[in-house]
């Protein structure tokens, strides 16, 4: 999976990002299920 990455084959679909003080609020869009893609936390 990391060579996938690495040579560009492999791009995950990022959704949203969250910087690390909204990790509550994160969370919730999280378990609401309405992404697409993958939720970030920036630390």
């Amino acid at each position: 999976m990391f060579d996938g990455l690495a040579s560009g084959q492999l791009k995950p679909e990022i959704d949203k990002v969250f910087a690390f003080d909204e990790m509550a609020e994160a969370h919730r869009y999280m378990e609401s299920n309405a992404q697409i893609g993958k939720i970030l936390v920036k630390l």
